[in-house]
Parts: C-alpha cells; structure tokens; sequence
C-alpha cells in the first residue's frame, strides 16, 4: 500500500492543532478562536477523547438563544454546556483514504482518533486536495463540441 493511500500521511499532530478542552468557558474559547481566526475547532475531554466540533455557529445560536447573555456573561458558560448543530466525523488513524475522502467532502477538517478514541490530530481538507491536485495536475480543457457560427438569423421561439 503507498503511503499516500493512509490517513497517517496526511495527518496534523495534536501537537500543531487548535482545538479546545470541553471543560473551558464560552469567553475563553470565542478569544482562542478569534486569536487563531478558526471558524470551527475539535473539543476534547479530560481524557484527551475527542467529543465534537465547536464552530462559530454555535457560539452564535447561544448568544442568539440566550437572552441577555453579555460578554462577561460568557465567561459563566461551559463549552459543555453549548449545544453544537455539527460535529465532524472523526477517522481512526488506520482508516482508508476512501473513508477520508468521503469525509473531507464536507468537512473542513477531519479529527483523528486513534482505537481508544483519544484524539491525535486532524487531516485539513486543504492538504489532501493539494496533494492529489499535484499528483493530476489539470489539463488545459479542450471544447468538446464545434463553435456556432451565427448566421444572422434569429429563430422565432413563439412558433
């Protein structure tokens, strides 16, 4: 199997991820997300398992949802405690490149988990399509078909 046809190949340690721990406030993670400018970032718990996705959506349905909630109000409500509209589905580390691929199709980032569920990184969307970009680079596109010629007719569309 190349090495490319694994999720490892592609992988972003833990190491070098945003992500957040479940048991932080609503402040501490809007300030993290805006310092980093992250739209979405993992969650783990206290057991380095990963547990969703928080994306800024979320962070503006419970200010939406929640009246009078205030910035310094903010720094009062556990991540935990958000309700989340999406989680990106996590691939173990040994999973195909098919399995990432499906993925990626719709998420921006794909967290890696290993057999007991503790998160060990991500796979950037933008990665794999760089990747298999410079593998079939795009052709110049030929037109398939011959160029009309206009002959100075117009066809009446009301016959």
């Amino acid at each position: 199997m190349p090495v490319t046809d694994n999720v490892a190949f592609f992988l972003v340690p833990k190491k070098e991820v945003a992500y957040l721990p479940i048991n932080c406030t609503m402040r501490q993670a809007m300030e993290r997300m805006e310092n980093r400018g992250f739209r979405a970032v993992p969650i783990i718990d206290e057991n380095n398992k990963y547990v969703g996705t928080l994306s800024e959506g979320d962070l503006l349905w419970k200010f939406k949802n929640t009246p009078g909630l205030t910035l310094k109000g903010t720094e009062k409500i556990m991540l935990k405690d958000i309700p989340r509209r999406m989680d990106n589905q996590p691939v173990r580390i040994y999973a195909s490149i098919t399995d990432l691929i499906t993925l990626v199709i719709d998420q921006n980032f794909v967290p890696v988990i290993d057999d007991n569920d503790v998160f060990i990184g991500i796979v950037r969307r933008r990665e794999v399509l760089e990747h298999y970009t410079r593998l079939n680079p795009a052709k110049k596109k030929q037109p398939n078909h011959k160029p009309y010629k206009y002959s100075g007719v117009l066809a009446d569309a009301s016959i």
